[in-house]
């Protein structure tokens, strides 16, 4: 590939720089994808990819050969620099030596509520791995979309987005929302929304989830305010044998999830 021929080595080099700001700094526009699967993942989904860095690592794999290659014919810049450099940049422990700078997927509000929505709510959701896990999840178990309430972290944050492995770039979503804008949103869109309370009498088996209902997660620690609560329609527990007082929030949200995918199957 002739962009091979001229490797940046220098520190110095504004395109370099410009990358490393933007890992250390993050932008409301902008994001960086690394990997080759998070590549695909983005191209797939038709995300714009603006300009990419690589070594000559990459070239190493067929995989990464394929993926070069699809991104001048696309016309996407590449240029290579010193391993080191990348490196530098890299957030993986072992870089596969490719990585992009992309524009941020942005949704319609209308995107989240097509059908018969069955969406998830995230307040304050502060580890981007689990954030990751619960819009991976929610793809996975068909959600129309989800809502990220202010406080909860970046969906294209590196960890997030090797979390969700490519579901933020798929998934309709909306960020930065307060608990009450977001609880008040979907109820004028007439989506029932539903916490999970360990106390609750009514069991998340026995809630009826064939029509319009939202998810609403709390934080892996102070979990959902009495506020917040107070505002759903509905509590629903998950009964847990033995001296087990919680669940992860992802594994929580794929027990509930699913179980309203169960009782749509079973409409049709």
């Amino acid at each position: 590939m002739e962009a091979a021929t001229e490797v940046i080595r220098s520190r110095a080099n504004p395109f370099f720089k410009r990358l490393l700001q933007l890992k250390d700094r993050g932008a409301d526009d902008l994001a960086l994808v690394e990997g080759v699967r998070l590549l695909e993942e983005a191209r797939q989904a038709g995300v714009v990819l603006r300009e990419a860095a690589a070594s000559t690592r990459v070239q190493q794999s067929p995989q990464g050969r394929a993926l070069l290659r699809s991104l001048t014919d696309r016309g996407v810049p590449v240029r290579f620099l010193e391993d080191r450099l990348l490196d530098a940049i890299s957030e993986m422990e072992a870089s596969q030596g490719i990585l992009a700078l992309a524009e941020r997927p942005t949704f319609a509000e209308d995107a989240l509520f097509r059908g018969t929505p069955l969406l998830l709510v995230a307040v304050g959701i502060q580890n981007p791995g689990n954030l990751g896990g619960l819009l991976r999840t929610a793809e996975a178990a068909g959600a129309t979309g989800a809502v990220l309430t202010e406080g909860t972290v970046d969906p294209f944050s590196w960890k997030a987005l090797r979390g969700s492995m490519g579901s933020a770039f798929r998934l309709p979503h909306l960020r930065d929302l307060s608990p009450e804008h977001a609880i008040d949103l979907l109820h004028r869109r007439g989506v029932r929304t539903l916490a999970a309370y360990a106390t609750a009498s009514v069991r998340y088996d026995e809630a009826d989830l064939h029509g319009p209902v939202a998810f609403v997660f709390g934080n892996e620690g102070a979990g959902l305010s009495q506020e917040v609560i107070r505002g759903t329609d509905q509590r629903v527990s998950i009964p847990m044998r033995g001296s087990v007082e919680s669940l992860n929030v992802g594994v929580a949200a794929g027990v509930l999830l699913f179980e309203a995918a169960r009782q749509r199957r079973q409409d049709r």
